[in-house]
């Protein structure tokens, strides 16, 4: 009974020992990445992709739409 109690401790401890490793492993991850801007404006030769047309009819968005399934 007693080394039964003593194996449950044992898990018990490392169960936690991981979990707080895991935890502050996230954390100084957050903070590495907090900082870097992905949205920032493009340098160099940039291509515009996206081309919005105004003038599209509601009937040609809602084909669009049915067409592409979103």
């Amino acid at each position: 009974m007693k080394r039964m109690i003593w194996d449950t401790i044992k898990v018990f401890v490392i169960f936690i020992a991981c979990t707080f490793l895991f935890y502050f492993g996230l954390r100084v991850m957050h903070e590495e990445y907090e900082q870097y801007h992905r949205y920032d404006p493009p340098e160099g030769p940039s291509v515009k992709v996206f081309n919005s047309e105004e003038d599209r009819s509601f009937i040609d968005r809602l084909h669009l739409f049915f067409r592409l399934g979103e």
